[in-house]
This record gives C-alpha cells, structure tokens and sequence, in this order.
C-alpha cells in the first residue's frame, strides 16, 4: 500500500483512510503488526499467539482485510492472511511537518495499551507527534542527535523526550539496522531511570 505519484486519487484517499483506522486503534495495530513480522498466519495462529477470543480474532482479521491493510493468501480453510505493505506520506495540519506512516509507527501505536509512555505521548502530541518522536528515536540510536535536542527542537521537557525516545528504543530496534556506537548505560552500569532523573 505504498503511495506512488501513478496511483488515482480515490486509491490514495481509501489508503490514508485504511491506515487511519489502524492508528485509532491499539488492538487492530498490534494486529496488523503480528501479521507483518508473521508474514502469513492463519485466525487460529492469532487466537493462540496474540490469546485473542475467537470472535475477537475473526471480527478483527475481517476488519483489517475488509479496509485493505490485510490480505488473503490461501482461500482453503484454513485461509491465510498476510499484512500489505504500508508506506503513506501525510502532510500534518500545520504544514510544517510531514509524516511517513510505516509498520514501525503502526507497531508503536499497537504498543500503546500495554505502554504507559508511549498512550501519554499520545493523548498529548497526537499520532503526528509520535511519528516525530520515533524519528528522534531512530536519530538518537544512530548517534545522530540527543533527548536534548530533541526537546529544544519540539519545545519539550528533556525529561518528557527522554522517556518517549525510551519506549520507542524497542520499536526502532525492530524495524532498523543499528550499529552499536558504544557503551549503553546497561554496559556501564548505570540505571537508566538514574540517567533520566539527572537529564
């Protein structure tokens, strides 16, 4: 579901307003997000791996195949389903800033329930301030930039940054090559919680 210049109007609309589903919803996300690292998983593989109630399992597999974002890929029972690829632009509100929807905001979103940094990040910055954020995190882990910057750049607490570019450190690990630049706070025995309080 990649959004390319030859695509008609109406396919980039129904895209946006697909994705924008998932982005409402952590439990649809954390769906998608199963059936992108899966590949291809049957409704039985989501109640047993994710312990969703069967009709839960269903009803939401069907949502996400029913909006586009999931696909069929054996009709035979049992069917098998696969994530389409996602890859949208948008423009936020403002005009200043663009975001990329991709599986790794789609994957931070999912993580919102069970992530009590990342569901107050949200209610505070939005689904727009999130994308920035896991931007800052990708930056950060590639030695790129610091909470700092980030907070002097988005107009945050240093604190506020630290703690969002924490809970996002899983997501970025999963989705991007990182090479190690040095010592963690781990390796040098400091707790990280330490680190963030004199931040």
């Amino acid at each position: 579901m990649s959004r390319t210049s030859n695509r008609a109007n109406g396919d980039i609309v129904h895209d946006f307003l697909s994705v924008a589903g998932l982005l409402e919803d952590p439990q649809l996300a954390h769906l998608y997000t199963y059936f992108d690292h899966e590949g291809e998983a049957t409704v039985q593989d989501v109640i047993d791996d994710l312990e969703f109630a069967q009709g839960t399992a269903y009803t939401y597999v069907n949502r996400l195949v029913d909006t586009g974002v999931v696909k069929v890929t054996q009709e035979q029972q049992p069917r098998r389903y696969a994530a389409r690829e996602i890859d949208l632009t948008v423009t936020a509100a403002d005009g200043d800033r663009e975001y990329t929807i991709t599986p790794a905001l789609i994957d931070a979103v999912g993580r919102r329930e069970g992530n009590d940094d990342i569901d107050t990040y949200i209610d505070r910055h939005g689904i727009a301030g999130l994308a920035t954020a896991l931007t800052y995190a990708l930056a950060r882990e590639r030695g790129e930039t610091t909470h700092r910057l980030m907070a002097q750049d988005l107009d945050i607490s240093p604190l506020a940054a630290e703690i969002i570019l924490q809970a996002l450190r899983p997501v970025v690990h999963d989705y991007y090559e990182i090479e190690e630049a040095g010592a963690s706070l781990e390796t040098i025995g400091v707790d990280e919680r330490d680190a963030i309080d004199d931040a």
